[in-house]
């Protein structure tokens, strides 16, 4: 019979996906600014003041069928297309139901 590990070590380095916030913390704006994506540069100083945070909520997996050339569309915007999915739909369903309480 073989053991199997099922715990990282308690000093294992972080995997991807880990900021290092003491190395965030030094980043000057300068750096900020110089290195972040175009569409991010030149925002208005206010621009997240209305922002608000949203917790992640459990996804329940379910099988699909939609048209193959949604699909095809959704794929080609590269990857995550069912979070993307999962965003119009969430989406929809928000309107939907503010337009049902105004409604009634």
């Amino acid at each position: 019979m073989s053991v199997k590990r099922t715990k990282k070590p308690s000093n294992a380095v972080p995997s991807r996906g880990r900021a290092s916030l003491s190395r965030l913390r030094r980043v000057s704006e300068a750096t900020i600014q110089r290195t972040s994506p175009r569409e991010l540069r030149g925002l208005p100083d206010d621009f997240w003041a209305a922002a608000h945070v949203v917790e992640p909520v459990a996804k329940q997996p379910i099988s699909l069928r939609v048209d193959a050339d949604v699909l095809d569309w959704f794929k080609a915007q590269g990857p995550r297309y069912q979070s993307r999915i999962n965003a119009v739909l969430r989406s929809f369903m928000t309107q939907r139901a503010a337009s049902r309480r105004k409604a009634g």
